[in-house]
């Protein structure tokens, strides 16, 4: 059996991965062992004999403990490897950093406050599911051929939710949810919004704009339901108030524009056991080169941390950096405690499918897509980003969710790793799909962008599947369609996090 079948990361690792299906009673001659059952492939399998209790080491990192004495050649996953307390000191020691500058451009459009967009959208934004449908209707009607006359506006997007009303009109619920209809409203890929209200909500248009220091104006306008007198009326009304923004919208015009001012939102969802291996290394060396050209890169989903966090730890440019993020995760514990769940509920049954076990494995693949660059700030869900380079924000590990976050915060780009295949896509931010392995990436093809596999199969190195995101990443923020635009995804994606009791 050649190397090909397999992957042995790092030299303390006690498993390996397979890379091609490994039929009970197959003979790895590089461990002097014998399969003892039916390997899958991404799934891992024991190249040493390890006592219950003894760590599993993956990445050169600490994944759990064996939950029985486990033979050299068995299958290592949920029914013999757990989740256990550890020790966050890194065994493997992680990809320097390597300071410099590169200087990259893209064709986008430039606001008149300074910011740069990479689509050019109007915004139909409702405060309260109650306006949610009239949202929908309004847009509707600027659909397929009516877009006509405005070839240089990408669409109308809908961005609707289910909440608004019954919850606390102070504390963290509503104060989550108009940091984020804020981040929306004020983007730069819309060039103009409209925000359609009921007129009795919790979340009323006016307190919405005063708490995010908004004001309306020839970009920004307001109507409620109630007001314009019912659904048809308000209809009606706000379609004459799209055509308005269309036509200044449509005056936008792209141009160079440096590479520091994009921002670019990092997720990974349906992920496999190539994620940490393929995709998410691989995204890590674009998102290095992007913050050596100035730009600004996110990571998020805190769950999806734990576990890794003594890499970001090491990363983080000063004490309170660390602090923070520490800060974060002691949140979490508390929170998924108080909830009679654990960090290690987080893999989802997609990730244990394709060969994840616990928490801790799929956290080092997941912190792999953020590169090596320094840790220079942490942010809240939606909170503005106000600093270019690397930063992490708070969020959920569901990825709709964290993305929704990223983009309020003011990403204008999303990558999206994936191994079992996404089909999301985020307006007005347009949505990168990398996949972890070719397989997957053919057959879903319609969905993907970007096919990392080839590093398995040793055709091209992480650094050069990262210099074809880089250039991928450009070209799309330049106004090439990625593959959920395409389809038309993004109009449903909009998914703020709610926090606080309903009421």
């Amino acid at each position: 059996m050649t190397r090909m079948s397999f992957l042995h990361l790092h030299p303390t690792d006690n498993v390996a991965i397979a890379t091609t299906a490994l039929p009970a009673g197959t003979r790895l001659s590089d461990f002097a062992l014998t399969t003892a059952a039916d390997i899958t492939v991404g799934h891992k399998f024991a190249t040493t004999a390890i006592a219950k209790g003894h760590p599993v080491l993956k990445y050169g990192h600490f994944i759990g403990a064996a939950t029985q004495d486990i033979a050299a050649g068995d299958h290592v996953h949920t029914h013999n490897l757990a989740f256990a307390e550890h020790d966050a000191s890194p065994v493997a020691a992680r990809r320097a950093w390597t300071p410099g500058t590169e200087e990259h451009f893209f064709q986008g459009y430039l606001r008149p406050d300074g910011r740069a967009a990479t689509r050019n959208y109007v915004g139909v934004i409702a405060t309260v599911n109650c306006s949610a449908t009239v949202v929908r209707k309004v847009a509707e009607r600027f659909s397929g051929d009516a877009m006509e006359p405005w070839p240089q506006v990408d669409g109308v997007v809908p961005v609707t939710h289910a909440t608004g009303c019954g919850l606390a009109s102070t504390g963290p619920g509503i104060e989550l949810l108009q940091r984020t209809l804020g981040g929306f409203i004020d983007h730069p890929n819309f060039a103009g919004v409209l925000v359609i209200g009921l007129g009795c909500e919790v979340n009323d248009v006016e307190r919405l704009l005063q708490s995010q220091n908004l004001t309306t104006g020839p970009r920004l306008r307001t109507m409620t339901i109630q007001d314009a007198g019912g659904t048809l009326k308000t209809v009606s009304m706000a379609e004459g108030i799209v055509r308005e923004l269309l036509e200044e919208a449509g005056t936008a015009r792209r141009e160079p524009i440096p590479a520091s001012e994009l921002v670019l939102g990092l997720q990974c969802g349906g992920s496999d056991s190539f994620s940490g291996i393929t995709a998410n290394p691989a995204l890590g060396f674009a998102a290095d080169r992007l913050v050596r050209a100035g730009g600004t890169v996110i990571l998020a989903e805190t769950p999806e941390i734990y576990g890794a966090e003594s890499l970001l730890f090491e990363r983080a440019e000063t004490p309170q950096v660390r602090e923070d993020l520490q800060r974060l995760l002691d949140w979490w514990e508390d929170h998924t405690a108080r909830h009679g769940a654990s960090l290690d509920n987080n893999p989802s049954p997609g990730n244990i499918a394709g060969g994840l076990t616990t928490i801790l494995e799929k956290s080092l693949g997941a912190v792999a897509k953020s590169g090596s660059s320094p840790l220079r700030g942490v942010y809240r869900y939606a909170e503005r980003i106000d600093q270019r380079g690397f930063v992490f924000m708070d969020s959920p590990g569901y990825d709709p969710c964290s993305a929704t976050g990223e983009i309020a915060s003011g990403a204008n780009m999303i990558c999206f790793t994936t191994g079992r295949g996404s089909v999301f896509g985020a307006k007005p931010a347009p949505s990168l799909k990398l996949a972890t392995n070719s397989e997957m990436a053919r057959r879903m093809a319609e969905d993907i962008d970007c096919d990392c596999g080839s590093i398995l199969e040793r055709t091209e190195t992480p650094q050069e599947s990262g210099a074809r995101i880089f250039d991928l990443i450009l070209a799309t923020a330049s106004g090439r369609k990625s593959a959920s635009e395409v389809s038309g995804f993004g109009d449903l994606e909009f998914v703020p996090w709610q926090l606080g009791a309903v009421l």
